[in-house]
């Protein structure tokens, strides 16, 4: 162990970087068609609420179920969101750290599991493992 003080975090990409394999198949609109298809299913669920007849009983496990249903793929669209791990040390005296290593990893639970592991080499070797994802920085 040198002694070093090293912080480890990750951020959330909320847009998937556009690699140079990715360029020409790259066509999406951006966000728009997504408000528009979110804006249609919400029209029709209002619709279809409306147009209920009021004789008509309807179960409370089955609104949960339909709002369950409505959320599965925004939620599962969040948690497989690419995330950027960094692990710094030092200090350069202008606040910039003297040694940093960055790497990627899709998924919520995938980047927990891996700030872990580069936690646990910290812990025992004193630098980021080069078998993991994360790359050192110049």
């Amino acid at each position: 162990m040198n002694g070093r003080l090293w912080t480890v975090h990750g951020t959330l990409e909320w847009r998937t970087p556009a690699t140079e394999d990715d360029f020409e198949h790259d066509v999406a609109a951006g966000y728009v068609p997504g408000v528009v298809m979110l804006s249609v299913v919400v029209l029709l669920a209002v619709v279809l609420v409306y147009w209920t007849p009021a004789d008509v009983y309807v179960p409370s496990w089955l609104v949960v179920l339909l709002v369950l249903l409505a959320l599965f793929f925004p939620v599962r669209w969040a948690m497989r969101r690419p995330w950027t791990l960094i692990a710094e040390t030092g200090d350069d005296g202008d606040g910039e750290p003297t040694e940093r290593w960055v790497g990627k990893v899709r998924g919520y639970f995938a980047a927990r599991g891996e700030i872990a592991r580069i936690a646990k080499s910290l812990s025992m070797d004193a630098q980021p493992s080069y078998e993991g994802i994360l790359k050192p920085i110049n």
